[in-house]
């Protein structure tokens, strides 16, 4: 079984290092705290305390703090402190990507696959394999059970599919996430989407990152 702390069988090959080289870790604080705080509300859907000087951002129903001028990022619930403990998904790093990365476009509404995002073939190579077949076999006859998994992490249900649900790792990024039931014709499968406006608000890398975490908090 996948989790977050114990993921032997999907290991992603990415060195966390070169990842930060390659986007900018610096770079990315450094960006955050040159753009207008009204700007970046505006854009990422996130709130700012001007007298702490610190952005608010729900990310799975969870509160993180952004913090610029230390260049930290906290939560206090379980989930968010574990998003932000498991470091081989830099999820910490794709908070502030999408902080100075999103744009002021509404979501289209529009589902795409993961494949058909600029440079979208990373989710299908090799370890960066998104581990969707494991999920199906899991839920594969308990369609109950992933959408009250959901539920704890804040998505909403929608009506595809034999269960259907929607979550938010970003305000602006929402994943999809379509479970058909085994039968006696079919395995079971479930089929991840993306919104159209999706490499608008975060560079691929990161979208991948995204994507595996939201992933893996469904086992």
């Amino acid at each position: 079984m996948h989790n977050l702390n114990n993921s032997n069988c999907f290991k992603p090959n990415l060195n966390l290092d070169s990842i930060k080289t390659s986007l900018g870790e610096e770079k990315a604080w450094d960006m955050l705290s040159q753009i207008d705080s009204d700007e970046i509300c505006r854009n990422a859907l996130v709130s700012f305390d001007e007298t702490r000087g610190i952005f608010t951002l729900k990310s799975f129903g969870t509160d993180f703090q952004i913090f610029p001028a230390k260049r930290k990022v906290i939560a206090s619930s379980p989930l968010g402190i574990k998003l932000l403990n498991i470091k081989e998904y830099f999820f910490e790093l794709s908070i502030v990507w999408y902080l100075v990365s999103a744009k002021n476009i509404p979501l289209s509404g529009k589902w795409i696959k993961p494949v058909d995002v600029k440079g979208g073939q990373i989710f299908f190579m090799g370890t960066h394999k998104l581990p969707l077949d494991e999920l199906a076999e899991k839920y594969g006859h308990d369609a109950k059970g992933f959408l009250l998994k959901a539920g704890e992490l804040g998505g909403t249900v929608c009506s595809y599919a034999d269960a259907c649900i929607i979550l938010y790792p970003f305000p602006k990024v929402p994943v999809n996430l379509l479970l058909w039931l085994e039968d006696e014709e079919f395995p079971p499968r479930i089929d991840l989407m993306l919104d159209s406006t999706c490499d608008s608000h975060l560079p691929t890398d990161v979208i991948w990152s995204v994507t595996t975490t939201t992933t893996l908090l469904m086992f």
